[in-house]
């Protein structure tokens, strides 16, 4: 087994097919960024059925905020357990839509490394992907560029959050650690946008954003565990206890 293969290991949202898929509804991540592409645009419209947005800029908060918590989640676990980088740039990337929220599955052309650390996982996860796409959600929707950027850093977060939450464990101070490296020079500002903690053995993100998922039909006036409309001693109590929360 690859050690691309073997974090699927960790949390679903770390499984990645190797190889150039078939099928239309593989959308290639190369043409999601071009300006006003009809990739996005299907992508917007699944999250959109699926939560009943009141408007279009919540609606690309929380298709960001799920998009960047799968698309890039392998490589960001790879290179805090290895600090080695796959290649996940764009013209290398495909990503499933799911039938709801976010994305059902992604592939890589093949499980290769490109040479350099921090400095070229950078690059291909926020210069090359994320922040591009961030960028053209606010040009679409006028969802404000720190709340497009929070949805970026929220998912981040989660590519090393969900693996010390599985039977399958990384251990939390260490990703914590490797969080903390990765987010400090983050383009884009992203320490600023939320910080990670060790919450009931778990490492939890804690937004300085809104997602306004509770504007939606599905949120119903419910916010996110994450949210920074609820103060932060109330959202850490609440992962503590294990009071059902929903997080991104």
């Amino acid at each position: 087994m690859t050690a691309v293969a073997a974090l699927a290991d960790y949390a679903p949202r770390y499984r990645v097919q190797i190889g150039e898929p078939e099928g239309s509804e593989w959308l290639p991540v190369d043409h999601l960024l071009e300006p006003g592409s009809p990739e996005l645009t299907e992508l917007l419209k699944r999250d959109d059925e699926a939560s009943c947005h009141r408007t279009a800029h919540a609606n690309a908060l929380s298709m960001l905020s799920f998009y960047a918590g799968r698309a890039p989640a392998t490589a960001l676990l790879l290179w805090a357990l290895e600090g080695r980088v796959l290649d996940i740039r764009p013209q290398n990337l495909w990503v499933r839509p799911h039938e709801g929220h976010g994305i059902a599955a992604v592939a890589v052309r093949s499980a290769d490394f490109l040479p350099g650390g921090l400095e070229t996982l950078y690059d291909v996860v926020l210069r090359q992907h994320l922040l591009p796409l961030a960028e053209e959600l606010h040009r679409r929707t006028r969802a404000g560029v720190r709340q497009v950027y929070g949805g970026v850093a929220a998912g981040c977060a989660m590519g090393f959050c969900a693996a010390t939450r599985e039977e399958v464990t990384v251990e939390p101070a260490y990703l914590l650690e490797r969080w903390r490296t990765f987010v400090a020079n983050a383009p884009g500002g992203l320490a600023r946008l939320g910080e990670v903690e060790v919450a009931d053995g778990k490492l939890v993100y804690l937004r300085n954003t809104c997602c306004l998922y509770y504007t939606s039909e599905t949120g119903k006036g419910t916010l996110c565990g994450s949210c920074c409309l609820t103060p932060r001693d109330e959202r850490l109590t609440a992962y503590n206890t294990g009071r059902p929360i929903l997080t991104v």
